[in-house]
């Protein structure tokens, strides 16, 4: 019988044998119009020879004329686990495209450690290139073409996917994507550490040295936890950021909560000239919003993502 050789339980076991064994993340829900908002779903290649997909969110009774805004989202699961099309996306994205009237382009990256990091920045990145030949007419996906306001763009994800969200943010403002106008982004529990305890942490060094492991396991060639990838404030290229606001949505029981405030003081640091909301969910737990979306306080923060996607 195989031993294990990682150990990142509620999350994945990896055995000695080299099989991979995924604890949660693993349901699919299939791409059909939803029967409680009318929104419509369907899923899209982006590049078949890497397995690079998308999954597309569509209001229902869309305007044929009015485009809405776009937002691009990437999902959680500490870069292991979790899917575009996982049952702890369905419902909440679904209310995000209803409530907020917005296209969403859920980006189906790679997972490590089959495909370490930098592979999911990478995969990102290519899933928004895709996403921007929209923009200029190069496109072929007609939900993008002809309801997507490339001048009213949103990133958005939830803790690994709220790191990514940053960086691909980041390199929107060095690349300058000319198709495409980055408004904000929407940071929901980000996956932030450094190698130094900051506010309440050295009470959970349990917890520093999991995600430190994890970290590794994740990115095996990375410098550790002061790597600009997991620590924005050691970013020489924060400022760079490519929008003009951010929204940081931490909760209260979250041992990442720290880092996401931390988050906010280094962007306001940096010379970063926009601006940074931070909102602090009391009494909860990392990520509470998905596993229970329609609870009194998913609907608090789903009501301010909505906002954050109509400002102007």
């Amino acid at each position: 019988m195989a031993e294990i050789a990682h150990d990142f339980s509620p999350l994945i076991r990896v055995y000695n044998d080299g099989r991979i064994e995924r604890l949660m993340g693993e349901g699919l829900v299939p791409a059909e119009s939803d029967p409680e908002t009318g929104v419509h779903i369907k899923d899209v290649e982006i590049d078949p020879e890497i397995n690079l997909s998308a999954r597309l969110y569509l209001p229902k009774n869309v305007d044929p004329v009015q485009k809405i805004p776009l937002f691009v989202y990437f999902h959680g699961g500490a870069f292991v686990i979790e899917s575009a099309s996982s049952p702890t996306y369905h419902k909440h994205l679904n209310m995000v495209a209803a409530e907020a009237n917005v296209v969403i382009v859920s980006v189906n990256y790679r997972l490590a450690p089959e495909y370490p990091l930098p592979i999911a920045y990478e995969d990102s990145w290519a899933a928004l290139r895709w996403v921007t030949a929209h923009g200029n007419g190069d496109g072929h996906e007609r939900w993008l073409k002809d309801h997507a306001d490339f001048n009213r763009v949103y990133f958005g994800g939830d803790s690994a996917g709220g790191n990514i969200a940053h960086h691909i943010a980041i390199r929107v403002g060095l690349e300058k994507l000319e198709s495409l106008k980055l408004d904000g982004i929407f940071l929901a529990c980000p996956f932030f550490w450094g190698k130094d305890p900051i506010d309440g942490e050295a009470e959970n060094l349990g917890v520093k040295n999991f995600i430190e492991k994890l970290w590794l396991f994740v990115n095996p060639n990375s410098s550790g936890l002061d790597d600009p990838l997991i620590n924005p404030e050691k970013d020489q290229k924060l400022s760079s950021l490519g929008c003009k606001k951010v929204l940081v949505y931490v909760a209260g029981k979250d041992p990442l909560r720290y880092r996401g405030f931390y988050y906010k003081e280094a962007l306001e640091k940096s010379g970063w000239p926009g601006t940074v909301e931070f909102v602090e969910i009391k009494d909860e737990e990392h990520v509470f919003h998905l596993f229970a979306p329609t609870a009194e306080k998913a609907m608090g923060v789903l009501k301010i993502l909505v906002s954050f996607l109509n400002q102007s």
